[in-house]
């Protein structure tokens, strides 16, 4: 079976390296000090911070593979038409029922961060939206019912 492939743009690949590297270093270090520090107050079987601090190191290390695996098998996107929705744009869009405006960064699946207008172009808008072109109309298929939208501009 083929590796999943991740595509991102060469600025997402920096970001997700720049988080890789401060969790094998800062990230380590603290937890290692966190331990040392919770081994110091003695019966291990009983020490609520000696959990908390295990706990928090698994999630560390979890989040390490997470990202080297992401960067081992990354697609970098080389954004080519400007006047097209690709991943690495930045689109604003009018959503036709009710006139309210949003904007999205089209981005791969692992940098998507919708609380912060990062949109995955395998999210159900994403996919509507690549390779529309400003003032295109299109059809998000949503659980409330299909969503309309209009591209306004494209970055």
């Amino acid at each position: 079976m083929a590796a999943k492939t991740f595509k991102m743009t060469a600025a997402g690949k920096a970001e997700l390296e720049k988080e890789l590297e401060s969790l094998k270093t800062e990230g380590r270090i603290d937890i290692a000090e966190k331990l040392k520090v919770a081994r110091s107050y003695g019966d291990l079987s009983e020490n609520s911070e000696y959990d908390e601090a295990k706990s928090e190191q698994a999630k560390i290390e979890a989040r390490i593979t997470e990202l080297e695996y992401q960067l081992d098998h990354a697609e970098i996107i080389d954004v080519e038409d400007a006047d097209t929705v690709s991943i690495g744009r930045t689109v604003t869009v009018k959503r036709l029922s009710d006139g309210a405006n949003a904007t999205y960064e089209i981005v791969g699946f692992a940098q998507s961060d919708p609380a912060n207008g990062k949109i995955s172009d395998e999210s159900p808008v994403g996919k509507a939206l690549i390779g529309s072109k400003v003032g295109a109309t299109v059809v998000v298929e949503a659980p409330i019912g299909n969503l309309e939208y209009e591209i306004l501009s494209i970055e």
